[in-house]
């Protein structure tokens, strides 16, 4: 009996986070990357950049096909420049995956253009955490529209 029970134990832990599943809660890697996009959504890029290392390596179509070094200075202008193209610019988070270090996110970013034109783009990134601040962030998007 006190063999099934530690077993039962176990299996019960074994289960809550799962390679390539859903993530629980639980998993520590989840705080800063959910702070990032609260901070995104309030538009304070410092307190966003804040999430990153001090240097991060980033991958985004918007700076470029290869990964970059971006200090969070650099963080933080790149965002206050994409406020000003859009000032209501806010993403809305759709699932969050993970297994250990790495954090997968697939969100929605929507915004309204200085014409009036309200847009939608699906987004995809993968984070990379190390010591509770992110150290690498890929984010994958089509931008060709």
């Amino acid at each position: 009996m006190k063999n099934c029970l530690y077993l039962l134990l176990v299996l019960s832990f074994a289960g809550c986070v799962q390679p390539g599943g859903k993530i629980s809660l639980a998993n520590a890697n989840t705080v800063v990357v959910k702070e990032l996009f609260d901070a995104f959504n309030d538009h304070d890029w410092t307190r966003m950049a804040a999430c990153y290392k001090d240097t991060a390596t980033f991958l985004d179509p918007s700076l470029g096909l290869e990964p970059v070094q971006h200090t969070r200075a650099a963080t933080i202008k790149k965002y206050q420049e994409l406020q000003q193209m859009f000032p209501d610019v806010q993403d809305e988070v759709v699932n969050m995956y993970g297994d250990k270090n790495h954090i997968t996110v697939e969100f929605v970013s929507f915004g309204t253009g200085a014409d009036g034109k309200k847009w939608k783009l699906p987004m995809c990134t993968v984070f990379t955490v190390e010591d509770g601040k992110i150290v690498k962030d890929n984010t994958y998007y089509d931008n060709s529209h």
